[in-house]
């Protein structure tokens, strides 16, 4: 992994306070529809894989499974083992996974697992149970979407990390993401859809939300932090509404499948 782990960590865990209190708590809707979707209760062993500050492990534990977490940042590591110190959350990489085949009954991933990364979904396949449930989610399609405005910064990266991000979420394109689970082992596999609202006070809040996830870091890499921040308070400062909550609707994919019993 060598120069890419460092990546990810310089990424999404140089702002993990920021993230897990301003950023995550709006993937909280993706979250429950996909452990209800996935039936996670009393006696699950949960795996999620690009953990982050681990919230979705935090529900999941609420709702009766036993959870372990991966991820490839310290620092988002250490907030969802503080969230959660009975969970067994560690640092490591999705698509060399260390825990033993046929370990648990549910994995999940949230906007974690992409198209550019293949062999985490074997390594997925492996460690369920024969008959264990999998559940991912990822971007669908962001251009239709009414909040589209709020990830617009991100394509103040270069073009190159541009085109990248295209191809990762490549994966929520119609008959894309179930052609990819198929070729991983995956049955029973179908698309559902999930409701995902970011919510935001003001501008500014939105902007310091946003520029503590991994993409923003890659724009901010390009123009540097004020440029952003001043391109995502921009068009926010337009979308205010008076008593209202800042709010950007995105369309956001889930995949529901199984490995053969």
């Amino acid at each position: 992994m060598g120069a890419s782990w460092k990546m990810v960590d310089e990424g999404w865990g140089r702002k993990a306070v920021d993230f897990a209190t301003l950023s995550e708590p709006g993937n909280v809707r993706e979250y429950v529809t996909l452990h209800q979707h996935l039936r996670v209760g009393d006696g699950d062993r949960l795996l999620d894989v690009a953990c982050g500050a681990g919230l979705a492990i935090e529900l999941a534990v609420a709702r009766g499974a036993s959870c372990a977490g991966i991820d490839a940042s310290a620092r988002l590591v250490a907030v969802a083992r503080d969230r959660t110190p009975s969970a067994d959350v560690r640092v490591g990489d999705m698509q060399a996974l260390p825990w033993d085949d046929g370990s648990f009954d549910v994995a999940t991933s949230f906007r974690g697992i992409w198209r550019t990364t293949p062999s985490a979904l074997a390594e997925l396949h492996r460690v369920l149970v024969p008959g264990g449930r999998l559940g991912l989610t990822v971007w669908g399609h962001i251009k239709k979407s009414p909040g589209a405005w709020a990830l617009a910064p991100f394509r103040l990266a270069t073009s190159a990390k541009v085109d990248n991000q295209a191809a990762m979420v490549s994966l929520g394109r119609p008959g894309v993401g179930e052609e990819v689970l198929a070729g991983a082992g995956f049955v029973d596999v179908r698309r559902v859809s999930v409701p995902f609202a970011w919510e935001f006070a003001d501008p500014e809040t939105f902007a310091r939300a946003l520029a503590s996830t991994g993409p923003a870091y890659e724009a901010i890499q390009n123009v540097g932090e004020a440029a952003f921040f001043e391109a995502a308070t921009r068009r926010a400062r337009e979308l205010v509404r008076d008593g209202l909550p800042l709010r950007a609707t995105l369309d956001v994919v889930g995949y529901l499948a199984r490995k053969p019993s």
